[in-house]
């Protein structure tokens, strides 16, 4: 069917630091990588701001994916939205050393006509309160996958549950899940989002997979086992982005299609951490996308 996507969240440039390498002023951003994971299976739409100093060449880097840019504003007085980090030696955590909101400092939504009648919207990682205002913005919205993380969790509670309620799929990471559902068994923290309002929850555990909580059962993907790790930054964009753009494509929320979007989102995502940025992800196309997907599949059997 190919409904369109409309993807929700931050363009952004980041300064990054990893064990392997550093890289500098690079394109991040939930909305880029989950935007472009999802161009592979459904025509996507962006809703996000920049500023002055965006680049013309990352703009055509999102358009070379037939990715609409019609609903990102500029800023013409301010910079573009900036992260700087540093992963510590496990790749796992990471530290944040700079944040500047920059253009979002101030960013009220604003929809197009064709974004307003979007079918499927992704919230991509940004404040609640955005994706709450952007969401109110479309019109009859059949299917919304809400990612969030800890600074939310712990900054914008409130705002976030009225949203989570609103949403018909959650993804979080182990960690937010368990900070989220206020325990720390992952198992009873999926249950526990499910019950307090949360129609199916996606939990991703990094090298480990992921783990779908939904009304008709339980389902575990493995992840691709990556041996060239270089910069874990919008491996979970990139895994919802695909995920969302795999049932955006299919026309299909049940069960086995969410579930086959998984393996879309682990194999996505393994491209993504193979470099900064998201060059591997644009380099290796829906060809890798598909291998990577059915040795995942091969790997779960018995």
């Amino acid at each position: 069917m190919n409904d369109k996507l409309l993807v929700v969240g931050s363009v952004a440039y980041d300064c990054i630091e990893t064990p392997a390498d550093s890289a500098d002023f690079i394109l991040g951003g939930s909305a880029s990588y989950a935007a472009l994971a999802a161009s592979y299976f459904a025509p996507t739409m962006i809703s996000a701001v920049v500023g002055n100093d965006f680049k013309d060449s990352d703009i055509k880097r999102l358009t070379a994916r037939a990715i609409d840019l019609s609903d990102v504003r500029f800023d013409s007085s301010k910079p573009t939205f900036f992260w700087r980090g540093k992963y510590h030696k496990n790749f796992n955590s990471r530290e944040t050393l700079d944040v500047r909101l920059n253009a979002y400092e101030n960013f009220v939504p604003q929809l197009g006509k064709d974004a307003q009648g979007a079918k499927y919207v992704l919230l991509g990682n940004i404040s609640p309160e955005i994706q709450a205002a952007t969401l109110d913005l479309v019109k009859a919205p059949q299917y919304v996958i809400l990612d969030t993380m800890d600074l939310w969790i712990t900054t914008a509670a409130e705002s976030l549950n009225n949203l989570i309620k609103r949403c018909d799929l959650l993804i979080v990471n182990d960690s937010e899940a368990k900070l989220l559902a206020g325990t720390q068994n992952i198992i009873c923290a999926g249950n526990e989002l499910l019950k307090s309002g949360a129609k199916t929850v996606v939990i991703k555990a990094g090298e480990f997979g992921a783990m779908l909580f939904h009304c008709e059962g339980f389902f575990v993907v493995p992840a691709y086992p990556i041996t060239s790790l270089h910069d874990p930054t919008g491996a979970g964009d990139s895994f919802a982005g695909a995920l969302a753009g795999y049932i955006a494509g299919a026309g299909k929320v049940d069960f086995e299609t969410i579930k086959n979007g998984m393996l879309a989102g682990a194999a996505t995502a393994s491209m993504t951490v193979e470099s900064f940025s998201c060059y591997k992800l644009e380099q290796y196309g829906i060809d890798e996308i598909n291998r990577r997907r059915e040795f995942i599949k091969n790997i779960s059997k018995i």
